[in-house]
């Protein structure tokens, strides 16, 4: 074998020569290798949920997942470089497909719809496989020919991972470390209560401003990651909605003697969530998605130029028909076209996504155009950085689009738009993971038919796994909150009306002792906000809210903080399709964090991260902050050394963080699988599921004061912060 590194992408490749070389045919496509690639793409597809819904991103999992099979197989024996890719093949789809789903379907929940674990599952099957089939006619073009101007960044780094792991030389232990304390200190703050997982400071001497932290090990490491650039915009974002906006509005609105928008509450009852949940919550949606539209068509040059270049060099590469060496072997074209018909036409037959042939038609076209785009964009900028959300809105904006012109503007129509884009967000996003994992078997001789063979098995065991998720964490941070409305009663039209704002969902639920109608109010309607809703079958009037987990409203019960998943990429799927096809929204609200976004950029920053920022609860950007002041600290103490690209995402910081993403996030899973079991004693005992198990444990009574201290929490969290700092600053 070889023993050189792979070359670096700076000469086309014609002379290039891999890792290991074309002659040679080691073990590669295993049983094993695909079993463990399979069980680390659900595990990493569940954290990346998680991580997706708080706070609107992803990390890339292939580098961690590279590191986490050479450090298994090293207790087994010894594998094979090729198996090792593999692994990391197979696994890095959960991550590109959480993104797409979570960035998208939760929008279905905020129109008082429920998500059920068959329809996330389909979307993200379908979705998956598509993004891989419609990339296979593009490697070629994409990874071969353009060797020397598409560097494809994770794609090298996790190739030059794998050779460094097969010399001896990574720290798989930082990651398995990372990995037990941030979940022991997870569940021992989420599950147990051993101390506050929200520190929060009102200022009683300014009104309404407050301040308050979500120590959590993920965010921490997701800060140290993105950096003190990104984080920082992210935390300005966040003082602005909570120490500017929701003040203003508080000093404004206090004076009022009368609600105003759909509320039924004054101002100057309102706490700071509440003004939040019913003011501020539109405002950050207006910023996000005129950010994101902006972000969009900053990019238009750039997308049609990837699109361009990428069709004329699959047009260019389809004709070579010379006999192919087995690193330059893929699966045939006409598995692409066969497949994707069938993918396509599948949806229109299977219920649970409710897609008629034009929508078919419409993820095929739009599919196929933003997969290009993917393949090339994540070759010039990578997997983290690639536009997702905005192809996603481009797409959705065209086929609302046409919805709207053809007449479709009813509320399943709406679900339908939300589907559809949900499907090419994954294929787009899978796309991308799929290029990077294809140019890091490119750069190792690995077999390109036999990469995608193992994404696709990828895609479908991940997807089963965030169907799971999503709808776990949904259903078990759900809240039943008691709502009156007097002398307001609703008429609910039966599914199938157009332009209704009132459904029936055609069930009943019981809660409290009786049974009630089940409706969704889908535009504001009579001072009652969209949303799912519990009716008293007799006088019609509304008696309860069903708040879900995922982008719920209600962030304060009797005084207690709630745990909610805000989705903030989901709300802008939500407003825009709201916009073009109801064009009922509280524009006012909306248009203030529209033009909120325009002054950003007239002042020349990066309006997308201050936006998310002003949309997110300001607990989750400023524990980002402090991953990134961790990040620009060790930064100042290495800075002037000479790192290579491997050894900047595989050193001991980076490591160490994603060990914190990755155990923070399954443990936030855990708590709320172990609520969602508990659930039924928990309504016995009269306890929420998620305080349940603390409620049995007691150890927040053993700790008394502790568990409630502000301070103590504050010092745990930097105590996690001085441990990162200290193992990242080991490059120094």
């Amino acid at each position: 074998m070889a023993t050189t590194a792979p070359q670096r992408p700076t000469a086309p490749a014609g002379g290039f020569e891999p890792f290991v070389p074309a002659g040679q045919s080691p073990a590669e496509l295993t049983l094993r290798a695909l079993a463990l690639g399979a069980i680390l793409g659900i595990v990493f597809a569940a954290s990346s949920v998680y991580l997706a819904l708080k706070i609107g991103l992803t990390v890339s999992a292939s580098i961690p997942i590279a590191v986490l099979s050479v450090a298994f197989f090293r207790t087994l024996g010894r594998s094979t470089i090729l198996e090792n890719n593999i692994v990391q093949t197979t696994g890095s789809a959960g991550e590109s497909i959480a993104a797409g789903m979570v960035f998208t379907l939760p929008a279905i929940l905020l129109m008082g719809y429920d998500l059920s674990i068959s329809k996330v599952a389909v979307i993200a099957v379908v979705g998956g496989l598509l993004g891989v089939l419609l990339m296979i006619p593009l490697r070629r073009a994409l990874i071969v020919r353009e060797h020397g101007r598409l560097t494809y960044p994770e794609g090298t780094a996790c190739a030059e991972v794998l050779v460094a792991g097969e010399r001896g030389g990574l720290q798989a232990r930082l990651l398995f470390q990372a990995f037990g304390i941030a979940f022991a200190y997870k569940f021992l703050m989420s599950g147990l209560k051993a101390w506050k997982e929200y520190p929060t400071r009102l200022f009683q001497s300014y009104n309404g401003a407050s301040i308050s932290a979500e120590v959590s090990p993920e965010l921490l490491g997701v800060g140290y990651i993105i950096g003190p650039r990104i984080a920082g915009y992210l935390f300005a974002g966040g003082s602005l909605a909570y120490l500017v906006l929701i003040p203003a509005i508080k000093l404004f609105g206090s004076g009022l003697t009368r609600p105003i928008f759909a509320e039924t509450k004054l101002i100057a009852d309102m706490s700071p969530g509440e003004v939040r949940a019913n003011f501020v919550f539109y405002i950050g949606a207006g910023a996000v998605a005129s950010a994101g539209i902006i972000a969009l068509l900053r990019a238009l040059p750039t997308i049609v130029g990837a699109f361009r270049s990428g069709f004329q060099d699959l047009k260019g590469s389809m004709g070579d028909a010379a006999a192919r060496v087995r690193t330059d072997v893929d699966l045939p074209i006409w598995v692409t076209i066969v497949g994707a018909i069938a993918l396509a036409l599948l949806l229109t037959v299977l219920p649970q996504v409710g897609v008629n042939l034009l929508g078919a038609v419409l993820i095929v076209v739009f599919g196929f155009f933003f997969v290009v785009v993917s393949a090339r964009i994540t070759g010039e900028i990578g997997v983290s950085a690639n536009p997702i959300s905005g192809m996603t809105i481009a797409a959705l904006i065209g086929t609302t689009s046409i919805f709207l012109i053809i007449g479709w503007t009813g509320v399943d129509h709406r679900v339908a738009a939300i589907s559809i884009a949900a499907v090419i967000a994954v294929a787009a996003g899978n796309a991308g993971a799929t290029s990077q994992d294809l140019k890091t078997g490119f750069l190792v001789g690995a077999t390109p038919r036999r990469q995608q063979l193992a994404i696709m098995v990828g895609a479908v065991t991940s997807a089963l796994a965030i169907g799971w998720t999503l709808t776990l964490l949904n259903n078990t941070y759900t809240n039943i909150i008691p709502e009156r409305h007097p002398g307001v009663t609703l008429q609910a039209a039966a599914p199938g009306s157009e332009g209704r704002s009132v459904t029936t969902l055609g069930e009943r639920m019981h809660h409290d002792g009786r049974d009630w109608d089940v409706v969704r109010v889908n535009v504001p309607t009579d001072g009652i906000l969209p949303g799912k809703y519990l009716l008293d079958p007799g006088s019609r009037e509304v008696a309860y809210l069903v708040d879900p987990g995922i982008g719920g409203r209600v962030r304060e019960l009797n005084g207690r903080p709630v745990t909610k998943l805000d989705s903030p990429k989901a709300t802008i799927m939500a407003l825009v399709t709201d916009g073009i096809l109801t064009r009922r929204l509280p524009w006012g609200l909306v248009l203030l964090g529209v033009f909120l976004t325009v002054s950003i950029e007239l002042m020349g920053l990066q309006s997308l991260p201050i936006a998310v920022g002003v949309y997110l609860p300001i607990s989750t950007s400023s524990a980002m902050f402090a991953g990134g002041v961790v990040r620009w600290l060790v930064e100042r103490r290495v800075r002037g050394t000479q790192q290579t690209l491997a050894e900047v995402e595989s050193g001991p910081g980076v490591l160490f963080a994603s060990g914190l993403i990755a155990g923070g996030a399954l443990a936030g899973v855990a708590v709320a699988g172990v609520a969602a079991a508990l659930s039924g004693r928990a309504e016995g005992a009269g306890v929420p599921a998620a305080d349940y198990l603390a409620h049995l444990v007691g150890l927040d009574r053993t700790l008394g004061a502790i568990a409630t201290s502000d301070v103590a929490a504050v010092v745990a969290f930097v105590v996690l912060a001085a441990i990162l700092s200290r193992v990242a600053r080991r490059t120094a």
